[in-house]
């Protein structure tokens, strides 16, 4: 099934903060979000409609909005991903 994929504003931030090498493997993960819930996806326990992509050392964290939408509303260094 195939997603849109939309980024919030922080999530636009923190692309923007990311080395070139991680930003790079983060939208290459993020299209192949796309295509289907594919890579290391796992939905966040006491966070019910929160899930989170797993991007070598950074966290991916998005919902899923209907059927075909994702927005991912952070993505962060692992260390910072749940507090």
């Amino acid at each position: 099934m195939k997603y849109e994929v939309g980024l919030k504003p922080k999530a636009v931030k923190d692309l923007r903060h990311l080395q070139t090498q991680d930003a790079t493997r983060v939208a290459d993960a993020l299209e192949r979000l796309a295509e289907g819930l594919a890579g290391d996806v796992k939905q966040l326990t006491n966070h019910s409609p929160e899930y989170r992509l797993r991007v070598g050392q950074y966290r991916v964290l998005f919902e899923i909005e209907d059927e075909n939408r994702i927005t991912v509303y952070r993505i962060v260094h692992r260390r910072e991903a749940y507090r």
